[in-house]
């Protein structure tokens, strides 16, 4: 028996026959000696990556999600980047074969961009490995994919983008791989499809291993190879353990969220685009606490149109049957990036021109999204916050451009919903000046992602600071007690809608402090609902 030790990234128990994936090692051809027939080589297989893609995309938005999807998208993009393509062409005229020049170009373009300072940019490294890689296995005659003959566990050095959307999903029982992140391509797959899942394992890639029986414990971070009897009696046992207590949170479904002293707390969804609806609806979620708009604007290359950012709105909204969605107005930025957007470049972006600082300087994009949403809040409950405030002038410039907005419609006859209009607290000024913000919106969301991360001064995306990032830090702690009776006192609502509001360990110190709205993933809403049922924290 082998054990060994990984990352986990979501919990469960899975045990199947383990399958090893292995990228094809095909020896890159020589130049034929003709540049115009390698330059024909590579538009013929550009054209065939580009196919692929497209198909690819389409099957992942309609049985992933859309987010997911675009992740496609932006490799498409990069397959028509003129600089990618000139220094292609330029390699082949020098002599290289087709499948040299992009081997090579990918290789250049993906260590600029992870040399980077921007995360987002950083990431696009392992997009560019991709794509080109796909274009060198079509032009070395190799196969794109992956099968698997029955149920079981992916093992891999680690997966890209488009090779964990193209894996059988329906055979999957967990993933386990060597490299990654808990914000990896393959972790954000593995909670999607709710299986668990290891990452930075050092589990051996041999093909001895492959077939054999394994067992992965998302719960301790643990995989078994060739178990022995008593193991396998053992995680057994617990795989029935966690499989019931799944089903014991059925019983919370449709209940109100009270605790046993009797306050009560709606917990609603945090969700990325339309297609999360339906986790919404399956987690039993009051609503939609934050719809990150932002995926509306990324993975294209393009400003969205009004009509666009409408009918995604009008999707949100209709399947959500009644239940209110809080949108958040666009937080591109920081390590969301989209290049149509010609942001100058910063030496430290998650201080720079990101969140509302664009919709300030840029009204007219405010202006379309804005409409959208008012569009949208005539066929059902919407609520609207802006990210990214530090100042009570940019509350009152946001609200008078809304004014104006809505004003303009009005005179154009178009029908507006009434519209809650509130505002994320993300920076130590917001919370520190909260009695002051409180009496120009109708509520507070606080994010306690880059509220953390702006009060430690630690950057939440570096792993390396891990032991210096503390969720509980009494800094982070008296500052969303300040927020909380702020929002009481100016008798707005508040509620919480970062990762921190799905820490159960933290769930009777946000009721004692009085938020009245928890936002978490859609999958952790019937878990936490549990958990405030069983507090005994009173209304005060």
């Amino acid at each position: 028996m082998v054990v060994g030790n990984g990352q986990p990234v979501f919990s469960g128990i899975a045990i199947g026959r383990a399958y090893i994936y292995k990228r094809g090692q095909t020896a890159l051809p020589a130049s034929c000696g003709d540049s115009a027939v390698e330059q024909q080589n590579f538009e013929r297989a550009k054209q065939t990556a580009l196919e692929q893609l497209q198909a690819l995309m389409e099957d992942t938005a309609q049985n992933v999600g859309e987010e997911q999807a675009m992740i496609l998208d932006v490799q498409m993009m990069m397959l028509d980047d003129q600089d990618y393509l000139d220094s292609i062409q330029a390699m082949i005229q020098n002599g290289a074969s087709a499948a040299e020049a992009v081997k090579e170009t990918g290789d250049a373009v993906a260590a600029a961009f992870a040399a980077m300072d921007d995360a987002y940019m950083q990431a696009r490294a392992v997009d560019m490995r991709d794509v080109s890689g796909r274009v060198v296995t079509i032009l070395c005659g190799g196969k794109v994919g992956f099968s698997m003959e029955d149920p079981g566990i992916l093992i891999a050095e680690d997966l890209t983008p488009s090779e964990t959307v193209q894996m059988p999903k329906d055979k999957i029982l967990a993933f386990v791989t060597r490299q990654g992140s808990s914000n990896s391509h393959t972790a954000i797959l593995a909670r999607v499809m709710g299986i668990p899942s290891l990452v930075k394992t050092e589990i051996n890639l041999d093909d001895a291993v492959d077939g054999h029986m394994m067992i992965v414990d998302g719960f301790d971070g643990r995989y078994y190879i060739d178990p022995d009897e008593e193991v396998i009696r053992l995680m057994e046992e617990k795989k029935r353990t966690a499989d019931e207590h799944q089903r014991q949170l059925e019983a919370y479904r449709g209940r109100e969220s009270v605790t046993r002293g009797g306050q009560r707390v709606k917990l609603f969804a945090n969700i990325g685009n339309p297609s999360d609806v339906e986790h919404v609806l399956k987690g039993d979620a009051e609503g939609v606490g934050l719809l990150r708009s932002e995926f509306l604007y990324l993975g294209r290359d393009s400003y969205p149109t009004e009509e666009e950012l409408f009918n995604a709105y009008r999707k949100v909204v209709e399947g959500l049957q009644g239940r209110r969605v809080v949108i958040r107005t666009l937080d591109i930025g920081a390590d969301k990036q989209a290049g149509y957007f010609q942001l100058e470049p910063e030496e430290n972006p998650a201080l720079g021109l990101r969140g509302i600082r664009i919709c300030i300087r840029r009204p007219e994009v405010f202006r379309t999204q804005m409409r959208s949403i008012y569009r949208a809040s005539a066929l059902g409950p919407i609520s609207v916050m802006f990210p990214m405030i530090a100042s009570v002038w940019e509350v009152r410039e946001v609200k008078e451009m809304c004014r104006s907005i809505r004003e303009e419609m009005r005179q154009e006859g178009i029908p507006v919903g009434e519209v809650e209009h509130g505002i994320m607290i993300e920076t130590p000024a917001a919370a520190l000046i909260s009695d002051q913000l409180a009496r120009e919106v109708d509520f507070f969301s606080v994010g306690t992602n880059d509220l953390l991360q702006y009060t430690l001064a630690v950057d939440r995306q570096n792993p390396s600071l891990d032991r210096f990032y503390d969720p509980y830090h009494p800094a982070m702690l008296r500052l969303l007690r300040i927020v909380a009776q702020n929002a009481h006192e100016a008798g707005i609502w508040c509620g919480i809608c970062g990762e921190l509001g799905g820490d159960l360990t933290m769930t009777d110190t946000f009721l004692d402090m009085g938020y009245d709205e928890l936002s978490v993933s859609p999958s952790r809403v019937l878990e936490l609902r549990k958990r405030v049922c069983e507090s005994e924290v009173s209304p005060k």
